[in-house]
């Protein structure tokens, strides 16, 4: 089986077989408990993950109580923009919620492969710009839409998550209690 990154870029561009090696070799591919931290509040960020099964929950500390800020399932990366990028401590935690399986983007192998492999910089600044366009187009509907909008929303978007992920998690994503979670559920199941 070719490693997920290999493939990845191979729809982009045809690899040599020494570039499809030094992906391989720059990018291990690991799995990780349920339960288990790939980023903890305070960590500087060196690694993003791009998750091929399985799936990690981010959330930050607010007044002790957790705030769920997104789920990253397969096919996406789970990456602290801030920590990553301007080297300061993260505010935010990533955990497995499953077993999950990642391939490992490293900063440090990155850039030696960038030195190598000049041409996969701009895929990947490509890519990393599109995320973070996402990212944000995501943030401004959200911030703006009702609650009862936002959950028909992941229905909608991202049915999977419903099924994979405790309730109360959930609720915390949508920014709204529990026991409001249940009646907009409710409500849309009687609809």
């Amino acid at each position: 089986m070719s490693h997920i990154l290999v493939e990845l870029m191979s729809r982009l561009t045809p690899l040599s077989k020494n570039e499809k090696a030094d992906i391989e070799n720059s990018f291990p591919i690991e799995t990780y408990k349920k339960g288990s931290f790939l980023m903890r509040e305070g960590q500087i960020a060196r690694n993003a993950y791009y998750v091929i099964s399985g799936c990690i929950r981010e959330y930050e500390l607010v007044d002790g109580e957790e705030k769920t800020t997104a789920f990253y399932t397969e096919g996406r990366s789970a990456i602290n923009f801030n920590s990553l990028s301007q080297q300061v401590p993260s505010k935010v935690y990533f955990i497995c919620s499953e077993p999950t399986t990642v391939a490992i983007l490293n900063t440090d192998k990155e850039k030696e492969l960038y030195l190598k492999h000049p041409r996969f910089e701009t895929f990947c600044r490509i890519g990393m710009e599109q995320m973070i366009g996402a990212k944000h187009s995501q943030l401004n509907e959200f911030i703006t839409m009702k609650p009862r909008d936002r959950y028909e929303k992941l229905q909608q978007d991202r049915p999977d998550l419903l099924n994979r992920v405790p309730q109360y998690q959930i609720a915390s994503y949508l920014g709204i209690k529990p026991e409001t979670l249940s009646r907009i559920r409710k409500r849309t199941l009687k609809n």
